[in-house]
């Protein structure tokens, strides 16, 4: 891939977050996600690729843009597979909470993991855990073998997980252990993050949650040098008939971190939509004027890139209605 594609992204993503920031705490999430679905497919026509929508918005017939197998780019340039969420957190920006990003991930043609829409169960650790375990394993073993590495106390292991029923055994396992837990509400993809970057204070992702959100968050780990193991979910013959129609055999198997990206290469962009411990949210300053912070990186050079950008509102493209002087919306 082109080394330009990757500031290149970061334009996509910050227009998706500009459009959805305007409906942050407005209990309306099907607008906010209309706004930066149709920000990112408006900006990715500029896009020097000719790109392959593998993770996107749902199949042709549910979703008018950033369908799974929709062509999105100039159509020039590298051939590329992209993992899409226009918005990660929609029900985080109806509520105004921390946390929501627009992201993307892109890699060379046919390397990243085609995922439909389900369930996946997901174990993430940063550089010092890398490739050291397992998925399969109790997560009490997980716990010390992190602690081991990172040179702390079991106690001072903190376990990122989301708040959800189908956790609560596990959640009082991790606690039992002696291990912290931090629960987080939406937002897969940030947590991922967090557990594989270091000095975030979180040093284990555990859990079951979107599939989608999996292969995209791989494309940051695998960027970050951490590490990530997972398995697809199905819940029916259905599902496990669509895993087979996109070429996963095995629905059940454990999948690697280089079966989810294939490759040495992929690159991972975000912009904060609301603030987060990662990435604060799009601020409007007043005068026609906003502030985004973004995060781009690139798993082969392992350059991680953390963005600043001051927006002019008034020159901002008309796809992003609502942003300039005198309107309502």
């Amino acid at each position: 891939m082109e080394r330009e594609l990757a500031l290149e992204l970061v334009r996509v993503t910050e227009a998706a977050a500009l459009a959805c920031a305007q409906w942050l705490g407005r209990g309306q999430k099907n607008e906010a996600d209309d706004a930066a679905t149709t920000a990112m497919q408006t900006m990715f026509q500029s896009i020097h690729c000719n790109g392959t929508v593998v993770i996107g918005e749902g199949e042709m017939d549910e979703a008018p843009m950033l369908y799974i197998g929709e062509n999105v780019g100039n159509g020039e340039g590298p051939e590329v597979d992209i993992a899409v969420d226009p918005l990660e957190g929609t029900n985080i920006v109806a509520k105004g909470h921390s946390n929501a990003m627009s992201v993307i991930a892109i890699g060379d043609k046919g390397t990243l993991l085609h995922a439909p829409d389900m369930y996946m169960e997901k174990i993430v650790v940063g550089p010092e855990a890398a490739g050291l375990v397992r998925l399969d394993d109790p997560i009490e073993k997980s716990i010390e073998v992190v602690a081991r590495m990172m040179n702390k106390r079991v106690q001072d292991v903190t376990v990122i997980i989301q708040e959800r029923a189908r956790h609560e055994e596990l959640v009082e396992r991790i606690r039992a252990k002696g291990a912290r837990v931090q629960l987080f509400g939406d937002g897969d993809v940030s947590a991922c993050l967090a557990s594989a970057t270091t000095g975030t204070g979180v040093d284990l992702f555990v859990g079951t949650g979107g599939a989608a959100e999996g292969v995209i968050s791989a494309a940051a780990v695998k960027a970050l040098g951490g590490d990530m193991q997972a398995r697809l979910l199905p819940r029916d013959e259905m599902e496990t008939s669509r895993c087979k129609d996109m070429g996963i055999e095995d629905p059940n198997a454990p999948l690697q971190l280089r079966d989810l990206v294939q490759g040495d290469d992929a690159i991972f962009a975000a912009t904060g939509v609301s603030k987060g411990e990662l990435l604060n949210g799009v601020h409007f300053i007043g005068d026609d004027m906003a502030e985004t912070e973004s995060i781009v990186m690139r798993a082969k050079t392992r350059t991680v890139r953390s963005i600043n950008t001051r927006h002019h509102l008034q020159h901002k493209p008309s796809f992003l209605p609502g942003l300039a002087r005198g309107t309502d919306e």
